[in-house]
């Protein structure tokens, strides 16, 4: 017998976001991990509410998630890395509502399950021109799979191609853009087998952290390491710089306190001190690092939002000699300030989804991209004392607005069980968060009500009915109130508006109401019955004399 849990509720807290064109060439969603089960959702783009399309079990840890798009295609599939020792594939189905396994493509075995050391899944990179996957462990093992297409357009993957080395720690993996080159991706990585045979402990003192750089020849059918450079400082996260046509291609190494831009051939290193807050009460010794990114590329431009661990969400902009393709400048420009991020994306539609680490998550909208603001801008070329910085003073909100909020209760830090409002069933009262946003919340057994929608009624109503225009439409179309006089009709949708033209009496109350036979809707009044059709025609019956219904069943 095997046993597995389901929770009534799904995880509050997220782990991964990407976002991309899953369901159509022009429909962009978003598909947000949260620990076991994936997610798919959608900014409505005129209200800015964030809708659910899509909640699915993925029964088992999800440990890393990226899109990928095939070279010329109009849709991305999701990699999904987990703790099942299986790379896998997905492709979310918007006419199903379903995320189904990519045409002909199997789930590749390659090692055991669990979160192993050295079993592939901890980390993901993906070639930009979408090629090839790296998926890579924390020790040793990295795959290499090469993606294609069959006689049918169909997705195809190839046989896994091993790129491991021994004594090797791998901290980050990301695929470099380089056109349509053979596929190249960077790695942050340290050897530690001087560090194993040192008994002294100086080489473990004196260690260092290196960039490699892994080429996979699509000729030779191979993975080669093409390049290794020993960083000055620990890195915790890499950025890929658009090449190509798009930009200069490269890689953002984030360390601490610095921001450095990498590149092959004679490119040499162009380094930017992260700036930090003017005044701040922490302690100045403190490192300050990078914790969350996003990109946001178009035909004409590019630039980076980057999120220090402070909360604060810095622009960076690269200025480059398109004729050399050399990198010359690094811009940061401080944008805003939000809650700390485990991930954000910004959306075409102009929206920033932030995960954040601690709390409820946020979707925002970006009014202005902090261009014409007085807000000073920092540069690489400015020349600074080592371990010089640049300062900025926070403020309030200026480019982005809060326009959708999503509940969380992740992490909880404490929890107590009592009856403090005598309502007869305990309440579960527990402190959620971290710092200043974190709360105190109340929980109570029972189904959640989410308000849609609020419209003002000119009175008090003594009944109210919802009913459809079709038998077969999954919604209800009209909420139908009755007064002591009058009747009122409101139509649902993202709002919840008067409609005159519904085909209802509105100058009477009405006693009930009904959706009849495939398409007519029928009105049941003290003076008689309405029966309305699908276009409009109006059949009615009067009560004879002066005979008036008051009890009427439907």
């Amino acid at each position: 017998m095997k046993l597995y849990n389901l929770t009534l509720q799904r995880p509050g807290g997220i782990t991964h976001v990407i976002h991309g064109n899953f369901s159509g060439p022009k429909q962009q969603e978003i598909i947000v991990s949260r620990g076991c089960v994936l997610e798919v959702l959608k900014p409505d783009p005129s209200t800015g509410k964030i809708h659910t399309l899509l909640t699915c079990n993925a029964f088992g840890t999800v440990r890393t998630l990226h899109p990928i798009r095939l070279t010329g295609s109009n849709r991305d599939y999701i990699v999904v890395g987990s703790d099942s020792g299986r790379i896998l594939i997905l492709e979310y189905n918007g006419q199903k509502n379903i995320l189904e396994k990519a045409s002909n493509v199997h789930q590749e075995t390659f090692g055991k399950s669990g979160c192993r050391r050295i079993v592939p899944g901890q980390y993901l990179a993906i070639d930009p021109k979408g090629r090839a996957v790296l998926i890579g462990a924390i020790e040793k093992q990295k795959l290499v799979y090469i993606l294609n297409r069959d006689s049918q357009a169909r997705l195809t993957i190839s046989s896994p191609l091993e790129a491991h080395k021994a004594n090797t720690i791998t901290f980050y993996t990301v695929g470099v853009d380089v056109g349509f080159e053979n596929p190249v991706f960077a790695c942050l990585e340290v050897d530690y087998e001087e560090t194993d045979n040192d008994h002294t402990g100086q080489a473990a003192h004196d260690i260092k952290q290196s960039l490699t750089f892994y080429e996979l020849d699509l000729g030779l059918n191979h993975v080669v390491r093409k390049y290794s450079e020993p960083l000055e400082k620990f890195a915790n996260l890499l950025i890929t710089v658009p090449g190509g046509t798009e930009g200069p291609s490269g890689v953002l190494v984030c360390s601490e306190n610095y921001i450095t831009f990498k590149n092959f051939g004679d490119q040499p290193d162009i380094r930017c001190p992260i700036p930090r807050r003017r005044n701040e009460i922490d302690d100045r010794e403190r490192t300050m690092i990078i914790v969350a990114t996003a990109t946001h590329k178009t035909k004409n431009m590019f630039f980076f939002l980057v999120q220090t661990e402070q909360g604060d969400i810095f622009k960076i902009t690269l200025t480059h000699d398109a004729d050399m393709g050399m990198v010359t400048e690094i811009r940061l420009k401080y944008f805003d300030t939000v809650p700390v991020a485990s991930a954000m994306c910004v959306l075409r539609t102009g929206f920033l989804f932030i995960a954040s680490e601690f709390g409820n998550h946020y979707l925002y909208q970006i009014t202005q991209l902090g261009d014409a603001d007085d807000e000073p801008e920092f540069s690489s070329s400015e020349r600074l004392e080592e371990e010089d910085t640049f300062f900025f003073v926070p403020r309030k909100l200026k480019n982005l607005i809060l326009v959708d909020e999503m509940d969380s209760l992740s992490p909880i830090t404490g929890c107590h069980i009592a009856d403090l409002a005598n309502e007869d069933t305990p309440q579960l009262y527990v402190t959620c968060g971290r710092g200043p946003r974190s709360t105190l919340r109340i929980l109570r057994h029972g189904l959640e009500v989410t308000e849609m929608a609020v419209s003002e009624l000119p009175g008090s109503p003594n009944a109210v009915w919802t009913v459809k225009k079709r038998a077969d439409d999954p919604f209800d179309a009209y909420i139908v109130v009755s007064f002591i006089n009058a009747t009122l009709v409101l139509s649902i949708g993202e709002t919840v508006e008067e409609v005159t033209d519904s085909g209802f009496l509105g100058t009477t109350p009405t006693l009930s109401c009904s959706q009849l036979g495939d398409d007519s809707l029928l009105q049941i009044y003290q003076e008689g019955i309405r029966h309305i059709r699908a276009d409009k025609r109006v059949n009615e019956w009067r009560a004879p004399g002066k005979k008036n219904d008051y009890k009427s069943s439907c």
